[in-house]
């Protein structure tokens, strides 16, 4: 038997008359505070598990704040008490974000096995790559095996089939030990539909969204859901040692108080970061196309460290692929893409036609860091949301793929990889989950084929999220890399990202210094960074370009480059990035 010791579990649940908590199978009553807090003192080993039994109720309930779930999100808790001393890493002091590369990967395709011990096994292929970030999909615990994790239930715990809370901390110490940063997507903008019984202890809720019941944040009872959000992040940054926090669909948190949670986050996490003596990095998705996210709190925003760049992938995707439909409508120029790549976004206080209405807010680009945007050409959302899951390597040519990832990673962006992507996966990236609940798993089919069929895809071709091989589908085929070809476009990615770091103007984060000439007839654009040119060829002929006075030296080229004193010659569907001699 293990030793017993003191415990003293709490749990906020101001409305109830009476909360018990059973610690391996004895119940014991709870005492409550003024603040709504039930607090008791009971004996308990160190990983003991306990539920809550709420005022009549006879079903107990897992700790809103548990850490570890090891048999669902509808069962008990299990204590979870690391050390400091316990922390399997070296001196980690951290990293910025401004000047890294990040990449995006989910645990549970990321490897055949699916958990973050067997994600540890690709981490040197990570730092051969160049990058300096991982930002992992959502980890907290949502009901069933395979999920992409934005259906999250138990926000504080690591999903079991993962490895639970210990896995994460063994991964977030071998990136560092690596030099790796680890970013982890948390969502806090809606719960999923199975083991959310947040409400049953508080008023949680407010509302709902379009993927699910959204918190209270401004109404009666607020301060302490507010702190449940808090709480949540800065124990994944200070407990699990994480470097960063990017926050899904800022957009949908529904708060009219003073102080926007977002900025409550962010002055606290910068607060953290004092304390620990390490850069915490915090990235927000937002639809709203507005810099006041990223902009300094003594100039009026929330002062979040970043914000993904949808526009950004917009104008690229549309300009390689010519796909116009939904919402790349209004791009596909390469004038559009200029504008865009000088001017952080293409909606910026402009019309937009396919939300009908005017969007956006312009960038004052003279006095905010680039780096502060990530930019992208593949990401999960732009991948998955997309009926067949189709990635972009399924439509590009080899020589597209490699121009895609020139514009991304010569930009002035902090630029991200979807995993896969830097060798041309063909693996599809689909939408797929596993609800136990028939009733609801039939509803989450029924939904899924709904929404496509509104944009005028045929139900057949809309893959059952619910069927085990749409997940292996979307796992990723590392066997790929065998292929010549594959390891090709995987040597290119690699000698950009060595180049961004060798050379400052690839990665100068300054917009005015940014210039972008092109012909939209020819199909040909010439990005100016500092003593560089990079010379993208999208036209299926090749192409010469004048006006490039200087330019002597090829850095790197996908394609067959001709260089004289005043021009480039370029083949087809290619780039080369090219240098002025001192």
């Amino acid at each position: 038997m293990p030793p017993l010791a003191v415990w003293t579990p709490t749990v906020w649940a101001p409305q109830l008359k009476q909360v018990r908590v059973r610690v391996d199978g004895a119940d014991h009553d709870m005492t409550r505070a003024d603040t709504g807090w039930w607090s008791a003192d009971v004996a308990a080993s160190q990983q003991c598990d306990y539920a809550f039994l709420l005022d009549d109720d006879p079903t107990p309930l897992p700790d809103p704040r548990s850490r570890w779930q090891p048999n669902g999100v509808h069962a008990a808790s299990r204590r979870y008490l690391p050390t400091e001393q316990d922390w399997p890493t070296s001196g980690w002091t951290g990293r910025q974000l401004a000047g890294g590369v990040v990449y995006e990967l989910h645990i549970g395709t990321f490897t055949e096995e699916g958990t973050l011990a067997a994600a540890i096994g690709k981490l040197d292929h990570l730092v051969e790559l160049g990058i300096d970030f991982v930002e992992l999909m959502p980890v907290n615990a949502f009901d069933g095996i395979e999920g992409w994790g934005y259906d999250g239930v138990a926000w504080y715990a690591v999903h079991e089939p993962y490895g639970g809370p210990a896995g994460l901390r063994h991964f977030v110490a071998a990136c560092h030990d690596k030099g790796l940063g680890v970013i982890l997507d948390v969502v806090y903008n809606h719960l999923g539909p199975s083991g959310a019984y947040l409400d049953r202890f508080g008023p949680y809720f407010a509302g709902s969204n379009q993927w699910g019941r959204s918190l209270n944040l401004d109404g009666p009872d607020s301060d302490e859901v507010r702190r449940y959000v808090i709480d949540n992040a800065l124990g994944w940054l200070r407990d699990f040692h994480l470097d960063g926090l990017r926050l899904d669909a800022v957009h949908a948190l529904h708060d009219s108080t003073a102080t926007h949670l977002l900025e409550q986050l962010a002055v606290e996490v910068d607060a953290l970061s004092t304390h620990l003596g390490r850069p915490l990095t915090l990235i927000a998705e937002s639809d709203l196309n507005d810099a006041k996210l990223v902009t300094a709190r003594e100039a009026g925003g929330y002062g979040l460290t970043a914000q993904w760049d949808d526009d950004l992938h917009h104008v690229l995707h549309t300009a390689l692929t010519g796909e116009r439909q939904g919402y790349y409508v209004d791009f596909g120029s390469l004038e559009s893409l200029a504008k865009t790549w000088q001017q952080v976004f293409f909606h910026a206080g402009t019309y937009s036609s396919f939300r009908q209405r005017t969007h956006g807010r312009p960038v004052d680009n003279q006095r905010l860091s680039a780096h502060r945007f990530l930019c992208y050409i593949q990401d999960h959302d732009q991948i998955g949301n997309r009926a067949t899951g189709d990635r972009i390597s399924a439509t590009l040519s080899p020589g597209l793929l490699g121009v895609a990832a020139a514009m991304v990673l010569c930009s002035p962006y902090t630029p991200m990889l979807f995993m896969g992507e830097e060798w041309g996966s063909k693996a599809p990236w689909q939408f797929f989950a596993s609800f136990p609940d028939p009733e609801l798993a039939n509803a989450v089919r029924n939904g899924r084929r709904a929404e496509f069929a509104d944009h005028g895809w045929a139900t057949e071709d809309v893959p059952d999220p619910m069927d085990p091989a749409t997940v292996e589908r979307s796992r990723l085929r590392w066997s790929e890399l065998d292929d010549p070809a594959h390891q090709q476009l995987l040597s290119i990615y690699r000698r950009l990202i060595a180049a961004r770091k060798t050379y400052p103007e690839l990665s100068d984060p300054r917009l005015p210094l940014l210039k972008v000439d092109f012909d939209e007839a020819q199909r040909w654009l010439v990005v100016h960074r500092g003593s560089f040119r990079l010379a993208c060829n999208l036209a299926t002929e090749q192409r010469v370009s004048a006006n490039l006075d200087g330019v002597r030296d090829i850095v790197l080229a996908n394609g067959a480059v001709e260089v004289t004193t005043s021009t480039i010659k370029l083949s087809p569907e290619s780039f080369a990035l090219l240098r002025i001699r001192d």
